[in-house]
């Protein structure tokens, strides 16, 4: 592939889920992503050429986003893809005929499945895996031995579920019940009353944000202060529309960000500043990871040497990369670029408390 772009633009495409189910990630993402190009494009794009970025909603519909991926790269000349929302809509990219002939690397998918991908995916976020041991040591630290089990039952969580019941046995913690989120409203209803009496110390969620919020729904009126633990990619807005806004507190979910809201780092403050620059979108989790994302596609992009994927160089170093105060340590053998896990608590009022 020719990596360096021609003439005096370097379009970028995304497909991404802007109006569906999981709408209010992709526009976080796309709006931290949008607001770093603005940075660069008004301080004279890469080696003078600016960006174009496109984003095509593809409404988290597998079929939509491999056409709207067909299109950028077909009739927008696409240089550089970054990924959507989901294990299905990846798999639908990966299989397009257009991309497979493109040679590119898709960058930065948004995928919470323990599935393997090759290496035409570069991750910038750690594995779902990384984010499940997180928690676990969270709260092992805090002495909880009793765990209970929220799973919605499906191929793409069946992994997850192993997983966890494999290190509940590794770390001597006790698995105290399980609900199975899916099946009639009667016996969720039962799974959750016989599991809020168990008194766990934290219920896992292995669901989309659909499931957990329906289990959060039920479970609250027997548990309204049992701690309740997801992972990043829940969407926050439409949990709180499906269980309601009580129903998140104590709740807490992993982040794979350091707090938007600080000011401790450099990219902390420019992420801070630039989005009152260009944008009226708060602040959040997810702005903050498209903004990192985007500063570490344009340094693939200015590190890049004519005939080689700057993004599998990228990926290929050696060397850390700092960010301005957030570093990144490339994996060759997993094809992530970060490692790091927070975590934060949903607070009384709304809003996520690192």
């Amino acid at each position: 592939m020719q990596a360096q772009a021609q003439g005096n633009t370097i379009v970028i495409g995304q497909a991404i889920d802007l109006s569906g189910p999981n709408g209010s990630i992709g526009r976080d993402y796309v709006a931290g992503i949008t607001t770093y190009f603005d940075s660069i494009n008004v301080n004279g794009g890469i080696g003078g050429r600016r960006i174009k970025y496109l984003v095509r909603d593809d409404q988290g519909i597998p079929a939509v986003s491999a056409q709207a991926i067909n299109d950028l790269l077909e009739k927008d000349k696409a240089e550089f893809l970054i990924g959507g929302i989901g294990a299905a809509v990846t798999d639908a990219v990966l299989t397009t005929p257009k991309f497979v002939q493109s040679g590119q690397t898709l960058f930065a998918p948004l995928v919470a499945s323990t599935k393997t991908y090759n290496s035409r995916v570069l991750f910038w976020r750690p594995s779902p895996e990384q984010e499940m041991q997180y928690i676990f040591s969270y709260f092992d630290k805090l002495g909880i031995k009793s765990v209970g089990i929220a799973y919605q039952e499906n191929s793409l969580n069946q992994d997850m579920y192993h997983y966890v019941v494999a290190e509940l046995k590794k770390r001597n913690m006790l698995m105290s019940g399980l609900v199975r989120i899916g099946g009639s409203a009667g016996d969720m209803e039962r799974e959750s009353a016989v599991l809020a009496k168990s008194s766990p110390g934290i219920v896992i969620a292995i669901a989309d944000t659909l499931g957990t919020g329906t289990f959060l729904k039920e479970f609250r009126k027997q548990a309204p202060r049992t701690f309740v633990a997801g992972m990043s990619l829940i969407n926050l807005e439409r949990l709180a529309e499906v269980a309601g806004p009580k129903a998140l507190e104590w709740t807490v979910f992993s982040q794979v960000v350091p707090n938007p809201q600080s000011k401790k780092t450099v990219i902390q403050m420019d992420h801070s500043n630039m989005m009152k620059k260009f944008r009226d979108e708060d602040l959040s989790s997810l702005t903050f990871e498209g903004f990192m994302v985007a500063k570490t596609l344009v340094k693939a992009i200015q590190a890049g040497k004519p005939g080689r994927d700057p993004l599998q160089s990228l990926a290929t170093q050696k060397n850390l990369i700092d960010l301005g105060g957030v570093t990144l340590a490339p994996s060759e053998a997993t094809h992530r670029m970060s490692n790091f896990v927070d975590m934060a608590l949903f607070r009384k009022g709304g809003g996520l408390l690192f």
